[in-house]
């Protein structure tokens, strides 16, 4: 890996030098009358400056993601050297080759809202840095939305003009619900009511009949005499039975019901 970063460092000191030679002979035939001196020194100074940025210089790289931490693209990219640097990330990462020093690093991408990311790197020599971007969205947006909902209300008659029709709606609606729940709830307990003296009506002329009877009877005898059906005739004899107002003998395939 070191090998192949040299022989990349010698390739671009290749086409600086390169370069430099190109410069050198336009810059000399343009200034045939400069003091020789004067040229070799200004070649030299021009040598200096791009050999520093291309040999010597520091890499800054690293990716940008958005708040899922998903790289993204379309996203600009600026540093602070002199002068300023910009790079358009396309596969989620950026580059740049920097001096020795202090920078800002800032990235801004919008796509139906402005995201941002700021921050600061210290370049102490040569060598590769490495400074990861994550996108936030931007406060000053977020402030700017806020200051464009924030409803005044100046007039000071506009409570007092507002309808008042969906409150009133809204009371109707309240009377209407509750007057249903009154209807429907009060008849199902005055039906509970009534089957219970309904009941206790049908209990008291069975009591009768069997009365009638002499005080023994046959459950047969009771089906013939009640409508009722046969499960309402036993679960009104076991009723009895529970109140202790009559017995029940099994006899045979029938059952003799005796008041007591």
């Amino acid at each position: 890996m070191g090998k192949i970063k040299a022989l990349f460092s010698g390739l671009k000191l290749y086409k600086a030098l390169f370069g430099l030679l190109l410069l050198y002979r336009n810059i000399y035939k343009e200034i045939n009358q400069i003091n020789a001196y004067m040229a070799k020194k200004l070649f030299l100074m021009v040598f200096l400056v791009l050999f520093s940025y291309s040999v010597f210089g520091a890499e800054i790289h690293g990716s940008v993601y958005d708040l899922n931490l998903d790289k993204i693209s379309d996203v600009v990219v600026t540093v602070n050297t002199e002068p300023k640097q910009t790079f358009v990330v396309k596969n989620g990462s950026y580059l740049f080759n920097v001096p020795s020093g202090d920078y800002v690093i800032a990235a801004v991408y919008k796509n139906g809202y402005l995201q941002e990311a700021v921050e600061n790197i210290s370049v102490a020599g040569d060598g590769s840095y490495v400074l990861d971007l994550i996108l936030f969205p931007s406060l000053d947006e977020e402030e700017d939305i806020i200051e464009e909902t924030n409803i005044e209300f100046d007039d000071e008659n506009y409570f007092k003009k507002a309808s008042y029709w969906p409150t009133l709606f809204s009371l109707i609606g309240v009377v209407v619900i509750l007057g249903f729940f009154i209807y429907f709830y009060k008849p199902k307990k005055e039906i509970i009511v009534k089957e219970i003296k309904e009941e206790k009506g049908e209990l008291k002329s069975l009591v009768d009949f069997i009365k009638k009877q002499g005080g023994r009877t046959t459950q047969k005898d009771i089906r013939k005499e009640f409508p009722s059906s046969e499960a309402k005739i036993s679960l009104m004899i076991t009723e009895l039975e529970k109140k202790n107002k009559i017995q029940r003998i099994k006899k045979g395939r029938g059952n003799v019901i005796i008041l007591k």
